[in-house]
């Protein structure tokens, strides 16, 4: 089988682990905060927030911008659920805005359109979650001029996207944005296992988002409501969660950072040799914006539906071994969201892309014979006729 994406784990990843393993401290030790001043430092951002996944890191980005019942968060359809999850779990309400077709990512033209009729009626977004798709970055200088005509937050859900940029300067500086989450699951550029990591660059929303991931609780005397007992003092000052990473996922992600950038280089390879193998076959292969390098977290082609069947060409590749798979269902039509009423028509570009998209395999240690055969069976005849 040759997978969709997969980890990439090194003597040197392990030995980081290994020595967390032998220390005093497991979780709550000296390599998470290395960890998270590595991540800041690498994309420019004054303050790095690191939980046990980037869903985590979404939720306590929700809850520091002060998402809460009544409020309406806007992102992506096409995007893991968890993109949207998190303003369900603020009590929130969700919607979308339909994507542009040439990256996929949330159209800022659908977006405008969108704003303008929200306040007509009213019902402007408190936050916009706008998601970098396969690593590279949605048009942040276009939402966030809109954030500032409507005065709406804006979130980075950029899980696929470290170690890309943006106008030259690192994904994760938060020029556009109030807040930038990754994830660091195993398929993603690097990796701790599972974990996450919110950046920002307000002190106030990092100090909060810290108290979050752990219970509400802070030992910090300047905020509680009264002078500390002892040393041993701590207080809860609002309800958080178990949100925190450990010192071997820390770890792990500390010596992967070490990589980030060949990873990235890699991946850029492999996406090239792509597009001059799939040059002459009815596909779509992705389109890169100039104001973009992508960190290439997926390479997803577009089917030419008059040369061949979606479902055909997906179920074709799977058994023969080649792990393809289709990144995203859009969020509306799964069955917890579908109850909310929302109408396909709104959205024709993500339906159009949900009828078209492939994720072929594509990862660091991804071989040149690799890849020949993952063309090699998208190509393959079926009965007596070539699809192509």
């Amino acid at each position: 089988m040759i997978p969709y994406g997969r980890q990439d784990i090194n003597q040197a990843d392990i030995e980081a682990v290994v020595e967390v393993l032998r220390s005093d401290f497991l979780t709550q030790g000296p390599v998470i905060p290395s960890f998270e001043k590595a991540v800041a430092d690498y994309c420019g951002a004054q303050h790095a927030v690191a939980v046990n996944s980037a869903t985590s890191a979404l939720h306590i980005a929700c809850l520091a911008l002060g998402v809460g019942k009544g409020d309406v968060v806007w992102t992506t359809p096409i995007t893991f659920v968890a993109s949207a999850n998190c303003a369900l779990y603020c009590g929130a309400t969700v919607d979308f805005v339909d994507i542009d077709p040439r990256t996929y990512n949330l159209s800022v033209d659908r977006l405008a359109e969108k704003l303008a009729q929200a306040e007509k009626i009213g019902k402007l977004p408190k936050v916009v979650i706008p998601v970098h798709l396969c690593g590279q970055s949605c048009d942040m200088a276009g939402i966030h001029a809109l954030s500032q005509q409507y005065n709406f937050k804006i979130i980075e859900d950029a899980s696929h996207a470290i170690g890309g940029r943006y106008n030259g300067e690192p994904i994760g500086n938060c020029r556009y944005s109030d807040i930038t989450v990754f994830s660091f699951h195993p398929v993603k550029i690097i990796t701790t296992g599972e974990g996450g990591m919110a950046l920002v660059n307000d002190p106030v929303l990092a100090n909060q988002m810290m108290r979050l991931r752990s219970h509400g609780i802070t030992r910090d005397a300047a905020e509680m409501t009264h002078a500390p007992d002892g040393l041993w003092y701590y207080q809860q000052i609002e309800l958080g969660y178990n949100y925190r990473m450990t010192g071997m996922q820390a770890a792990l992600g500390l010596s992967q950072m070490r990589r980030l950038d060949e990873f990235v280089a890699k991946r850029h390879v492999s996406a090239q040799r792509y597009n001059e193998l799939l040059a002459d076959l009815p596909v779509v292969t992705p389109w890169q914006h100039a104001d973009c390098y992508s960190s290439f977290h997926l390479y997803v082609i577009r089917l030419d539906l008059s040369a061949l069947r979606h479902r055909e060409v997906f179920e074709r590749l799977r058994v023969n071994g080649i792990g393809v798979n289709l990144h995203y269902i859009p969020i509306y039509r799964q069955p917890y969201y579908a109850r909310m009423g929302f109408n396909l028509i709104d959205f024709p570009e993500a339906e159009r892309y949900y009828t078209e998209a492939i994720s072929l395999p594509i990862y660091p240690a991804l071989t040149d014979e690799q890849q020949l055969e993952v063309v090699r069976r998208l190509i393959n005849p079926i009965g007596h006729q070539s699809i192509f």
